[in-house]
């Protein structure tokens, strides 16, 4: 089942193919496992399953591919907060806690009827005068009702400067005002509800941190593709060089990490690379309590000639994904 009414429908789905084993079975071996003996093979197996048990696995699955996967987590569901009906949120609910997952919810504050009719500033300002305080106690009233766990990520990827969304262009003091006034706002309906903090990872996102008081859990998207590696990084990155930059400044503020946008795209030997969950690139993140796949089509385009990248990946037998 695929929660569609509050899942990013607008997507299209015209861009290469992507994937790779998803994480409680997609450690890559390494380059030389050949040379190991069989028990230190076994040692090193082993060794890797436990450090990826501590970690929890989500999916954001607008196509419905999951529905069946057994070894999930989260839930991961994108909604408006214009333009949406909320009953669509019961049957998101339903659905994550017969599947035994709880539901991660990114509301995006703008209509994805017409994304751009809302500008930066007045959005901002009409926040700050309480205009939409009606829509923040009708949402979060919903959510705390449903009937699995659910975290609220709003206002996420406000550190980068893409123009893709309109909170990305306020002032960092300003992000931090309107966060506070939309996670207060939120509490007084539903105390229970938690609040993932949920920034690109650039090198100002400590500028945007609203406080410990209204962070529960940090979030951070991580996209690995082998094309604009090579351009840009001169050489492709494996998952612990993804990760590290954005995680060693979000790290300072104590709070469980995750990455709550993850996909990777490239050929078979990239695509492992930037999911080897094993033992030594794990120790590095302590704080890293999950990873959420993000199957879908990127919605923007990347920058030069990258296009629209697919990061959609798809269930095989058990816990395994594939390639489409």
């Amino acid at each position: 089942m695929s929660v569609r009414a509050v899942s990013r429908s607008r997507l299209s789905r015209n861009a290469v193919v992507s994937a790779c084993l998803l994480a409680s079975v997609c450690a890559s071996a390494p380059v030389f496992a050949q040379t190991q003996s069989e028990a230190s093979r076994k040692t090193q197996s082993a060794s890797e399953d436990l450090a990826r048990q501590t970690l929890q696995f989500g999916v954001y699955d607008p196509e419905g591919a999951f529905s069946e996967a057994s070894n999930l987590n989260i839930e991961h569901i994108f909604m408006p907060w214009e333009d949406i009906d909320l009953s669509s949120l019961d049957a998101a609910g339903r659905y994550a806690a017969d599947k035994n997952r709880e539901l991660l919810v990114t509301v995006e504050p703008w209509s994805w009827l017409s994304p751009g009719q809302t500008s930066q500033p007045d959005l901002k300002d009409e926040m700050l005068e309480g205009r939409h305080d009606r829509t923040i106690r009708q949402i979060c009233t919903r959510l705390a009702d449903l009937d699995s766990p659910v975290t609220v990520r709003w206002g996420h990827e406000m550190d980068i400067k893409n123009g893709r969304y309109p909170w990305s262009d306020w002032y960092p003091e300003d992000f931090v005002t309107v966060y506070r006034h939309f996670v207060d706002t939120c509490r007084a309906r539903a105390p229970e509800l938690k609040f993932m903090w949920s920034p690109r990872g650039e090198r100002d996102l400590a500028a945007f941190y609203p406080g410990d008081a209204y962070v529960d859990e940090v979030g951070l998207s991580v996209f690995g593709l082998q094309s604009y590696d090579n351009l840009a990084f001169g050489g492709e990155r494996d998952f612990a060089t993804l990760l590290k930059p954005s995680y060693d400044r979000a790290k300072k503020f104590k709070k469980p990490v995750f990455i709550s946008e993850f996909g990777c795209s490239g050929d078979a030997l990239y695509i492992s690379r930037c999911n080897d969950f094993s033992a030594s690139a794990l120790k590095q993140f302590p704080l890293l309590k999950g990873i959420v796949y993000y199957s879908a089509v990127e919605p923007g385009e990347w920058p030069a000639s990258f296009g629209k990248p697919d990061w959609r990946v798809r269930p095989d037998s058990g816990s395994i994904v594939k390639p489409r």
